[in-house]
């Protein structure tokens, strides 16, 4: 009997753990899952267009001659003068980039409601996504236009 009583317990402390585990699992899921995912098309230098879904800026952050921490943002670090902003994909309609010399990349921003500003891109990261050809990544030098769907 004692036995029994003993894999009893044993069986709800690993069903109670379990449970647990898929709750947190569930919830860090459920955070995930909440990001909203962008469309855009992405005109390169070129002129060619790329259509990527599931749209981020891309870099990595160099802490050590060897190890790089990976940055994944939903939002286009600027700045213009002495303000740094971060404007969320959901806000932009569009940007346009054309080189801004030693300064690094000037970025017209278009907002979905109209308004337009002049900044330069913070970071010299990259667009990334899925294309219908598996991964696309275009640097943001060599990017003309943006347009969010």
């Amino acid at each position: 009997m004692r036995h029994r009583q003993a894999s009893v317990r044993w069986i709800g402390a690993f069903l109670l753990v379990f449970s647990s585990l898929a709750a947190l699992t569930g919830e860090a899921t459920a955070q995930v899952k909440a990001e909203k995912a962008f469309t855009a098309m992405v005109t390169d230098a070129q002129g060619v267009d790329t259509e990527i879904r599931n749209l981020i800026f891309y870099w990595e952050e160099k802490v050590s001659e060897t190890a790089f921490v990976p940055h994944e943002l939903r939002h286009l670090p600027v700045k213009r003068g002495s303000t740094t902003n971060n404007i969320p994909f959901d806000k932009i309609k569009q940007l346009e980039t054309k080189p801004a010399g030693s300064e690094g990349i000037t970025v017209l921003v278009t907002l979905a409601n109209g308004k337009t500003g002049e900044f330069v891109l913070t970071i010299p990261g990259s667009f990334r996504g899925e294309s219908d050809f598996g991964q696309a990544d275009v640097p943001a030098k060599s990017v003309a236009k943006v347009v969010i769907k």
